[in-house]
């Protein structure tokens, strides 16, 4: 008889062939990660600076910006759907697919944004369009994060999830740093040609940097622990009931672990930086964009390295002193963006960014993979991090609603700070094994 391939190839080859799968996956998860986080925020990024008025004309400036808050905020709405939905076919036919789907249909959403009519050309069926679209990404972006995250850690090798899983998370602050220099290069047009076509330029070219990122993720592999458990363990026909049955403390958890991650982002992304921008020149709001480019550069070098040290030191060290350094940075960070000074600016983002929300993101995707078995994490993901992320995108529209005003940031300040002590018991009071770098393991095939 004769023997299979397998058995007769060196070792040497298999070894060469599985680096190159592994490398192939991270490389997968991160582009693709990144080009749907660049679609994401830059709605985000451009409703603040350009496309606002463009959309939603007030009669008052706090007005159109809670009308473009209430926007950014139905994105998120549509998140837990995606994520639910998504999750669903991820669990019950595999990670892959699913990854091609949600980059498609973010890639889609945010093309079409170039090309619709303004208030001025189509009345109240721009903003209606704008909403519908901001929906679509919502979903869309709501199954990448728990497809991206699962690929990368149930490739990882023991012991090395808080890494591995650190490279599709930096997708996030690669997009954000893509969709700022973007908007930034907009802003240096002629304000009549920018308010006429320039603003659209972003938005349709993102559809080339998603037939890149199908085209990466459609050679990938099947995630090989997801078949493993497959093979052995019959899937329930609705995964994310089973969750919700079986686990509902470590959703709870998970969800306000999230709440805090995400509100970090809302706070100093959007609110803070809309805060410091209003009624400010060109050279004042390229200040701000400079900085939260230089944040998200710091972010994208630092996740590895937080990543790394909750594999070493645990999750939850890790992720609480990440709630702690974006608490403190929080309290000044006011008056340092209002400053105009270049290095106070800077300092602001790469402290919130770079250091404080790079640990929390860091250990955040290994902290939630390690608490749920391989048959229901997608739809585990799905639920807990993104009803979190959702709550977190209304604490802008909260704020300003409150404040009565673009410019005030103390209810906004207060709104975090809340939501990072509620976020810190609830990764403090995970049990050993839950979320701590130390989970059992899955019961062999």
């Amino acid at each position: 008889m004769n023997a299979s391939p397998a058995t007769t190839e060196p070792k040497s080859v298999v070894a060469r062939r599985s680096g190159s799968t592994t490398r192939q996956v991270l490389l997968a998860s991160t582009i693709g990660s990144a080009i749907e986080w660049y679609d994401f925020y830059l709605y985000s990024t451009a409703s603040v600076l350009i496309i606002g008025p463009l959309f939603f004309p007030g009669s008052s400036t706090t007005a159109t910006m809670l009308a473009t808050f209430a926007t950014y905020a139905a994105g998120f709405v549509a998140r837990p759907l995606g994520g639910v939905v998504i999750g669903h076919f991820g669990d019950r036919v595999g990670r892959k697919n699913m990854l091609a789907l949600t980059l498609l249909v973010m890639g889609l959403a945010t093309f079409l944004v170039g090309v619709l009519p303004t208030y001025e050309q189509a009345g109240i069926l721009a903003p209606a369009l704008l909403v519908t679209l901001r929906i679509l990404q919502g979903i869309g972006i709501g199954g990448e994060w728990g497809g991206a995250v699962l690929m990368s850690a149930e490739y990882a090798p023991p012991g090395r999830k808080g890494l591995w899983t650190a490279f599709p998370a930096a997708g996030f602050p690669l997009g954000l740093l893509g969709s700022t220099a973007v908007i930034e290069l907009v802003l240096r047009m002629p304000e009549r040609q920018l308010h006429a076509w320039g603003w659209r330029l972003p938005f349709l070219a993102s559809i080339a940097l998603v037939v890149l990122g199908v085209v990466v993720r459609r050679k990938v592999a099947e995630s090989p622990e997801y078949v493993r458990a497959k093979r052995t363990t019959a899937v329930s026909a609705l995964p994310v009931r089973e969750v919700l049955r079986h686990t509902p403390g470590k959703v709870v958890r998970g969800a306000l672990a999230a709440l805090g991650l995400a509100v970090i982002v809302s706070t100093f992304t959007v609110q803070l930086f809309t805060a410091a921008s209003a009624g400010q020149q060109h050279t004042a709001r390229s200040v701000l964009l400079l900085g939260l480019a230089v944040g998200a550069l710091a972010e994208a070098l630092m996740l590895p390295v937080c990543g790394a040290l909750s594999d070493r030191w645990g999750r939850r060290p890790v992720i609480l002193s990440g709630y702690a350094v974006c608490a403190l940075v929080a309290v000044p960070a006011p008056y340092w963006l209002a400053s105009g000074e270049p290095w106070l600016v800077v300092m602001t983002f790469v402290l919130a960014m770079g250091a404080g929300h790079a640990a929390v993101y860091g250990a955040f995707a290994s902290f939630l993979v390690e608490m749920f078995p391989v048959q229901q994490r997608y739809s585990a993901l799905a639920v807990t991090y993104q009803v979190g992320a959702t709550i977190a995108s209304f604490s802008p529209l909260v704020a300003t609603a409150v404040a009565g005003s673009e410019k005030a940031t103390f209810p906004g300040i207060l709104i975090m700070i809340g939501c990072l002590a509620l976020a810190s018991a609830a990764v403090a009071g995970s049990r050993p094994g839950a979320g701590d770098g130390t989970a059992a393991q899955e019961p062999s095939p």
